[in-house]
């Protein structure tokens, strides 16, 4: 990675992560206009500070801790968040993709019970399990991003995926991890 050039640097950064990230601060607030725009704002913070970055982390650590530190605050300031429910006449019109509706509502109804287990379990293993399982980062670079050690990441995760298991396998659903 050129980085000596800040456009070069932007650039590179937003090839290798753009998609990723996306789907990092997505998942934490949850609204698709505004996690591009905190995406972005991670990338632009990231090549403006890129000459205080000392190197004692991997640069895509580095940048997560920008978008998770902008994800906090976009949270912290957004009592607007509110979920807004559409009638039924605007869910009508909506194009139907097809799928079988059995199957559909099985899906739905096991990412329901998958989601409401998730929300019970211990916030510290939920974050590291979202990290690790969802959004694909390495225990290494969720221990660094969570000031953790690697073995209580390895530990959380490990604990949260049992937990889950059995907490679905008492439902009557098999997870597949």
């Amino acid at each position: 990675m050129d980085t000596t050039n800040p456009d070069t640097l932007f650039r590179e950064l937003v090839t290798q992560h753009r998609d990723r990230l996306y789907r990092f601060v997505y998942r934490h607030i949850g609204h698709a206009t505004d996690a591009e725009d905190l995406a972005q704002q991670a990338f632009v913070e990231a090549a403006r500070t890129y000459a205080s970055f000392r190197g004692e982390s991997m640069l895509s650590t580095w940048l997560y801790g920008i978008a998770m530190n902008l994800v906090r605050n976009h949270l912290s300031r957004a009592p607007h968040r509110v979920h807004r429910f559409e009638d039924d006449e605007v869910l009508a019109e909506l194009p139907g993709d097809g799928a079988d509706p059995e199957l559909q509502c099985d899906h739905t109804e096991l990412v329901r019970m998958l989601q409401d287990e998730l929300d019970g379990l211990m916030p510290e293993m939920r974050e590291v399990l979202m990290l690790v399982a969802l959004d694909d980062m390495s225990y290494e670079d969720a221990a660094e991003l969570l000031s953790v050690p690697i073995g209580t990441v390895r530990s959380r995760v490990s604990r949260a995926r049992t937990h889950l298991r059995k907490r679905m396998a008492a439902r009557g659903a098999v997870l597949p991890f």
